[in-house]
């Protein structure tokens, strides 16, 4: 398939206008090849990724995360990102997420998806597991029912004030740290960074699976064990 084309199909779902302005989505890594025959979709490009793709004699890398730093033996492979572009975009990141869980979502702002639920704790934390089965719960005031939940997959505990004021009395995302998580008035899930952005893959895949060119999937997991 031509590298060009494939690149419009997927800019045309998550417009790089979309983009932070500090973000680096787009083509990272643009070798002379012209057509593509084979494409490893990935979370994130690490050297373990890249070997995988050179592995399995892949001409290109699609990726959620962008490489802000290029390592030179890395310049040999066609790497292409979508990061906050496909965060913000219709049926990306948060609302993969949010279908994932089994919610519709009722609105969005921005990088936040909202849903209107009425549900037990002890039941969400059932759907919770199903997609993190490590998830944290932050529950300092005993919420035992949520009937407006704010989702923002990956790091998105930025806009947990944005989420308070309108209107949730839940929040999901990743990366929450101590101080931020002690202060927490609403019921707040850390489901881990990895767990609530990998299943975007699979919509990388969904974008370009009718075109003439083989997709695998990188082989990866979260960086945290359990001990």
């Amino acid at each position: 398939m031509n590298k060009l084309q494939l690149i419009k199909q997927i800019e045309y779902f998550a417009p790089l206008e979309l983009q932070e302005s500090w973000d680096s989505s787009g083509t990272i890594i643009e070798t002379l090849n012209e057509d593509i025959n084979k494409v490893l979709i990935a979370l994130t490009v690490t050297e373990d990724v890249y070997m995988q793709a050179k592995r399995q004699n892949c001409d290109m890398i699609i990726s959620h995360h962008p490489l802000f730093f290029v390592p030179f033996k890395f310049k040999d492979i066609d790497i292409y990102c979508a990061h906050t572009n496909m965060d913000r975009a219709q049926g990306g990141t948060t609302d993969t997420l949010v279908k994932a869980l089994g919610f519709d979502v009722s609105g969005q702002d921005d990088f936040l998806r909202f849903v209107d639920t009425d549900i037990l704790i002890k039941d969400l934390n059932k759907k919770i597991k199903l997609v993190s089965p490590n998830a944290k719960l932050i529950n300092n005031n005993n919420i035992i029912k949520v009937k407006k939940i704010g989702f923002c997959a990956g790091s998105g505990m930025e806009f947990y004030e944005l989420a308070v004021n309108s209107g949730c009395d839940c929040f999901v995302t990743g990366d929450i740290k101590y101080h931020p998580a002690i202060d927490c008035e609403i019921a707040v899930y850390d489901i881990g960074h990895f767990e609530s952005e990998v299943l975007i893959k699979k919509v990388f895949y969904e974008i370009i699976k009718n075109n003439k060119v083989e997709v695998v999937y990188a082989n990866e997991k979260t960086p945290f064990e359990n001990i």
